[in-house]
């Protein structure tokens, strides 16, 4: 079942690149309701639970240093047809695959540094979203 929430992460390349407003804006532009949001920094460990779905993959090493290596916004975001909506406003995983006008054809820069996450799946959504934010966060 369809659920109006998903889980966005604006990743270190982009709040180095001060894209932060940029990206909010747009977010904001396509309907979004901003539920929750902090700006923190992940440790190698929390980076690495996060991501712990990809573990056997060869790229976890070099995701968890990713998205230890310096701040990131996390935040819960409302809208009908969130988890799906979003997906189509952050473009695909490859800046140079993705739409133009879309979040990471804008400001991304390579399939690894590719400014924001977004959830596949509205289960992925609730996980995500109390994987960093507590109940009492998220009204």
């Amino acid at each position: 079942m369809a659920t109006n929430r998903t889980f966005t992460m604006i990743k270190p390349d982009a709040v180095e690149s001060n894209s932060i407003g940029g990206i909010l804006k747009m977010i904001n532009e396509a309907g979004f309701r901003i539920v929750a949001m902090k700006y923190t920094q992940l440790s190698k460990e929390t980076a690495g639970a996060f991501y712990e779905v990809h573990k056997e993959r060869p790229f976890y090493g070099e995701l968890v240093d990713y998205m230890s290596s310096g701040p990131i916004v996390a935040a819960i975001l409302e809208k009908d047809n969130a988890v799906e909506d979003f997906r189509t406003l952050i473009g695909a995983t490859n800046p140079a695959e993705a739409a133009e006008g879309t979040i990471r054809k804008i400001y991304a820069t390579d399939i690894s540094a590719n400014a924001v996450h977004g959830s596949d799946s509205d289960e992925n959504a609730e996980i995500e979203g109390n994987f960093h934010f507590t109940a009492a966060e998220k009204h």
